[in-house]
């Protein structure tokens, strides 16, 4: 069984998300000052995290979260940024560079709702998470060749004996299930064939997430509501993932979801936690 670790982070506060500006992909704005405190503050959530891959959109704001994060990380302050076109957020067309209210007045003016709605040149979000499937179903492949090239070393243990693969720490370790934790020591640890972070944005995210639920059936944390589960992650909200592969089945992952747009870290960055309902 292949067993991995997936943790997805929005990226900071951009001026155009404090004005409530739709950025998409043709607005590539920086991250605000907010919103570089926000990356460092949840890099020093993910700091104690041992990572093996870390992935990001190629736009500037996740670029910059994504290394903020890594600077503030024990292990990985080195590591490789992969960027991925595949984590952009969705586009918006020539919506992109306007107010949110303008992209409601589009969508109200063509009898839709918001986020359904896609303006002229935009992505639908059938296009937007079929970006996310793919992606997904790249690291899944990650997974199983890593796993494959381990098991394939002369004399190599299994990894269901603990004894190979690494002990991953993770801030968030109250929240496993005890089929989820580590059956050694304290339980504040799991073995994984690989941890990998990705960043990327809140439409995009939220577009993952639905199809992790509703094609993949993931399991959600039990007190998790519909609201929350609807909403768009605050910036640099936190999500991690168990993802299991039996018998190397890319088809049929079991998804467990550990925790939903975690934002504790942010209690004294003084931001807005909340997300407006499209991005």
């Amino acid at each position: 069984m292949v067993r991995f670790g997936l943790t997805v982070v929005r990226h900071g506060e951009t001026r155009y998300n404090k004005e409530k500006i739709l950025q998409g992909q043709g607005v590539d704005e920086p991250l605000s000052a907010t919103g570089f405190r926000q990356a460092d503050a949840a890099g020093s959530f993910l700091s104690n995290v041992k990572f093996t891959h870390v992935f990001s959109s190629d736009l500037l704001r996740a670029k910059q979260t994504a290394a903020a994060i890594l600077g503030k990380n024990r292990f990985c302050k080195d590591m490789e940024i992969k960027y991925d076109a595949r984590l952009r957020e969705r586009k918006y067309g020539v919506a992109e560079g306007r107010p949110l209210a303008d992209l409601k007045a589009m969508a109200k003016d063509a009898g839709e709702q918001c986020p359904s709605f896609t303006p002229s040149g935009g992505e639908t979000l059938d296009e937007v998470r079929e970006r996310a499937r793919d992606f997904f179903e790249f690291l899944c492949q990650l997974a199983v060749e890593l796993e494959q090239k381990e098991h394939g070393k002369p004399g190599a243990p299994g990894r269901s004996s603990g004894t190979s693969g690494e002990q991953f720490v993770f801030p968030w370790t109250n929240h496993y299930s005890e089929a989820e934790t580590s059956s050694e020591g304290s339980g504040s640890s799991t073995v994984l064939d690989a941890n990998i972070l990705v960043v990327s944005h809140g439409a995009y995210m939220r577009n993952w997430i639905g199809y992790f639920v509703s094609d993949l059936n993931c399991t959600l944390p039990e007190n998790l509501t519909k609201s929350q589960l609807s909403s768009v992650s605050p910036n640099t909200g936190v999500s991690h993932f168990i993802i299991k592969l039996e018998n190397e089945n890319l088809l049929k992952p079991k998804i467990t979801c550990v925790c939903l747009n975690q934002d504790s870290h942010l209690v004294d960055v003084g931001a807005e936690c909340v997300a407006s309902k499209v991005f």
